[in-house]
């Protein structure tokens, strides 16, 4: 018998090949043991509901979906830069911020000087915020120490918030270079390959690798030797690339087989092929290109026609992106970047799911898959799309089972 069975729904499966979002109207889907154990059309079933589930939910016509998953975030770091949002907006130049103090500097001021217990606390508010609108899965990269200390209490922050929520870990080697390296950037480059990655592969602490490669960051040749490092100690890799200028980050990632290059704003058409070869996925950030007032736009029609699968995702983070809403990525995605409804909800379900390397686990309504769903009061799936700050989510579903949508204020952060 079936743990539970969720009736009288329409199904967004997100398969691809399928009917536009891999719709079943009028279908049913089965939990037992933490996995989808069937799903289909509920007239295909061979017993009535209460005979074959211990539990029957019925879902009144509301669109069931994956359980959304967040593939890029930087949910752990202490404090937040509200106040340097204030100064731009009365004219205040970046470098005039970062001259003061201010910058991913003052992040890493106040992430250092928080303890672990106060990282989990803040970091919970927004994972909520999160989970309040449809996640499931959820990616968090460390990269706000810039010293292993520190980025080790970032990344068992991370691991503690996995409750009812699954967590993937990435360790953001080069993020920016730490205040006591400033005059010997080839040191703290050595330091990241030759101590910092091994010592976190030893103690299991991250799933992945990943950098800033820009003109404000680090170079291809630094990024080279840090995730051949990576690779050494059997760690994934990822890349923050081509957001400010071509860097030919995404090809260099390409090489390492990455499982996505992010941001893509300036990728050109060597970066789209070597993407392509390699089944790189492009991960789309439309909050921070919104944030940023960028207008550059990443190349989608020339990603759409290689074949580049496109994940979405919110890049929570406190400099450049503080969004913890999936659905306003989801319309940004659409209205800044020309993206289909269909491609943005594929695009934080199974193509999230790939760009974390859980394609077989997670981001389609298939047998045998965790039972990670979303439960939407909405009359078609192009609505997650189209509404801005309605609350559409009925229920989500976590492991097989119905979880507790936990209120929280992100006003009461420290």
């Amino acid at each position: 018998m079936w743990d539970m069975i969720w009736i009288d729904a329409n199904l967004a499966t997100m398969r691809e090949g399928d009917e536009p979002y891999g719709a079943i109207r009028r279908g049913a889907i089965a939990a037992k043991d933490g996995r989808i154990a069937w799903v289909g059309y509920a007239a295909d079933l061979p017993k009535a509901a209460d005979e074959l589930a211990r539990e029957v939910r019925r879902c009144d016509g509301a669109w069931i979906t994956p359980g959304l998953v967040d593939c890029h975030t930087h949910l752990v770091f202490g404090g937040n830069r509200a106040r340097e949002f204030e100064l731009r907006l009365h004219g205040a130049s970046y470098e005039e911020i970062a001259r003061a103090g201010g910058g991913i500097a003052s992040t890493v001021a106040a992430t250092r000087a928080a303890s672990k217990e106060e990282l989990v606390g803040s970091a919970s508010q927004r994972l909520d915020a999160l989970m309040r609108e449809g996640v499931t899965t959820v990616e968090i990269k460390s990269g706000y120490g810039l010293d292993l200390e520190t980025e080790i209490k970032m990344l068992e922050a991370a691991a503690a918030l996995a409750r009812d929520v699954r967590i993937k870990r990435t360790f953001l080697a080069l993020h920016a270079l730490p205040p006591e390296f400033k005059d010997d950037r080839a040191a703290y480059v050595q330091l990241v390959a030759d101590v910092m990655i091994p010592a976190i592969a030893s103690e299991g602490a991250a799933d992945a690798v990943d950098a800033f490669c820009e003109n404000i960051g680090f170079t291809a040749e630094e990024v080279d030797a840090v995730f051949s490092a990576a690779r050494v100690h059997g760690l994934e890799v990822k890349l923050h690339a081509e957001q400010l200028s071509n860097q030919h980050g995404a090809a260099l990632a390409a090489r390492h087989d990455a499982l996505s290059a992010d941001h893509l704003e300036y990728l050109d058409d060597a970066g789209v092929a070597a993407m392509a070869q390699a089944g790189t996925v492009a991960v789309l950030l439309p909050g921070a290109f919104y944030f940023l007032r960028e207008t550059k736009l990443p190349p989608i029609e020339k990603l759409r026609a290689a074949g580049v699968k496109m994940a979405v995702a919110t890049d929570c983070n406190p400099g450049t992106s503080p969004l913890t809403s999936p659905l306003m990525a989801m319309n940004m995605a659409c209205t800044l970047f020309r993206l289909t409804p269909e491609e943005a909800l594929a695009g934080f379900t199974r193509e999230g799911a790939r760009a974390l390397g859980l394609q077989d686990e997670v981001g389609a309504l298939d047998l045998g898959k965790a039972c990670d769903l979303a439960i939407w009061d909405v009359r078609s799936p192009a609505e997650l799309s189209y509404w801005i700050g309605a609350p559409l989510l009925r229920e989500r579903v976590f492991a097989g089972r119905a979880r507790a949508l936990h209120p929280s204020s992100l006003a009461e952060e420290g």
